[in-house]
């Protein structure tokens, strides 16, 4: 896999790689819509190798646009004056690949652009999310070099998709970085997490949960039913049952 382009696996994304493919044949102004973290700026440079700019430093991208022939214009939604931004990309004949996370009205697309590329989310793009996963895991392992030991099956790992591509990249480090983690770590985690929480008078009831929470939820994935998690634990049947009821929104099992 070709760990610096544009993943490309669920027809959405194909059809949005197909037309960035055309747009590198041509020097026309494009505009590509889609989330935070959708992948608009990855495609953007697969597009075109520019300098890029945040629209909101408006003054620095009027000065790029005088010594560009081509941009990348990030946040394009931001521009605080469009008819001066205008007038400069006429006179220096400066192209732009614009991204946006918020709709442009139909009069400034046709002022601005000849094509637009949307990106949906990736919770619709689902057949992405493999090839990014390993993606990011490559990174991850370039990163830490190795450094924390056998690396985690992606298979085991919840991607969170919540924030797109940000929130999986952070999915995939974390598990990279808990594989790591030894009793020391985690004691240490932990007392700075208690910390910052603690100081009411019922803290070490109402923090219990902690402790609790992971143990039966490990218990369950190991030993897989109550009585042969109280007889492993030790515990009472009725106790293990009584904390299973009481946890059973963070527990999220039957």
């Amino acid at each position: 896999m070709d760990h610096t382009n544009y993943i490309a696996k669920s027809r959405a994304s194909m059809e949005a790689l197909k037309s960035a493919n055309l747009l590198k044949s041509v020097t026309i102004n494009a505009l590509i819509l889609g989330e935070n973290g959708a992948g608009k700026q990855t495609l953007a440079k697969h597009i075109v190798s520019a300098p890029i700019v945040d629209a909101s430093a408006f003054n620095e991208l009027l000065a790029l646009i005088e010594t560009n022939s081509s941009l990348i214009v990030k946040n394009f939604h931001k521009i605080t004056n469009y008819k001066k931004l205008k007038i400069a990309l006429d006179v220096h004949k400066t192209r732009i690949i614009a991204t946006s996370s918020l709709p442009i009205g139909e009069p400034l697309m046709d002022e601005f652009f000849s094509l637009k590329i949307v990106i949906p989310p990736l919770r619709e793009r689902l057949e992405d999310v493999p090839a990014l996963m390993e993606k990011f895991a490559y990174e991850a392992c370039m990163m830490f070099d190795g450094e924390f030991g056998a690396a985690p099956s992606l298979d085991e790992i919840t991607p969170d998709l919540s924030k797109n591509c940000y929130s999986l990249r952070r999915s995939v480090y974390n598990a990279y970085l808990m594989n790591s983690f030894g009793e020391e770590e985690i004691l240490a985690m932990m007392e700075r997490f208690l910390s910052q929480r603690i100081g009411g008078r019922n803290d070490y009831r109402d923090l219990l949960y902690l402790f609790d929470v992971p143990m039966i939820k490990s218990g369950y994935t190991k030993f897989g039913s109550q009585l042969a998690i109280s007889e492993k634990f030790g515990l009472n049947r009725n106790t293990l049952r009584k904390k299973i009821n009481d946890y059973k929104d963070r527990l999220k099992i039957d």
